[in-house]
């Protein structure tokens, strides 16, 4: 079953934020994720003020898309968002057809 990755970041230090746009991509290819939303226009009819940046990609399955978070090639990227930006990450299964 297909599962979501849902992020939701506010970019603090664009420069640095940089160094996590460019090598977290390479993860994503690794373990299969697909970009179905990626910035683009957002707006908050609920809850919270809409966040700078919202992300969706898509995995074949949840496993997946935590082994994806879970690797050193993308706890490597992150560790340039580290300090340059305020970001939620939510894996989420999804639903059988």
């Amino acid at each position: 079953m297909k599962a979501y990755w849902i992020a939701h970041v506010d970019v603090t230090d664009s420069q640095q934020y940089g160094g996590y746009t460019e090598r977290a991509p390479t993860a994503f290819a690794k373990y299969g994720g697909v970009f179905l939303a990626r910035g683009g226009r957002a707006q908050a009819l609920e809850g919270r003020a809409t966040p700078q940046r919202n992300v969706v990609i898509e995995f074949e399955s949840y496993q997946q898309a935590l082994a994806c978070y879970n690797s050193p090639e993308y706890q490597q990227a992150c560790s340039y968002r580290q300090g340059a930006a305020v970001a939620e990450v939510i894996i989420v299964e999804g639903c059988a057809p």
